[in-house]
């Protein structure tokens, strides 16, 4: 695996992650259990998959920078690894320098 291609992985996935921080930031934090359509944060630019869940689920993905949320199948084992299943969904760890660039570049960190 090379290292420009970890970079591009780690960079496409940050940035759809960006898109669901904004779904996240619009909704009303009174309800919990409301589910929300998420964007599958994979790194496939041409990938428009919603995953619902509700926002104390998607916190959970967040509260680590490396963690991405993905529709089962899209995951590149190469750079990630499945640390939980949920329904219509998995959520995946960056490795290397896939996930050095991935927490380098989480808005939520600066």
């Amino acid at each position: 695996m090379t290292s420009s291609f970890e970079q591009r992985v780690g960079h496409n996935e940050a940035l759809f992650r960006d898109i669901n921080e904004r779904i996240e930031a619009g909704h009303w934090r009174d309800d919990d259990s409301e589910t929300v359509a998420f964007r599958c944060e994979c790194s496939m630019l041409g990938c428009n998959l919603l995953v619902e869940m509700t926002m104390a689920e998607y916190e959970r993905v967040r509260a680590s920078p490396r963690r991405f949320l993905l529709v089962p199948g899209h995951e590149i084992p190469e750079v990630e690894v499945v640390v939980a299943r949920g329904e219509g969904y998995v959520v995946v760890e960056k490795v290397g320098e896939a996930g050095r660039v991935a927490e380098a570049a989480d808005r939520r960190e600066e």
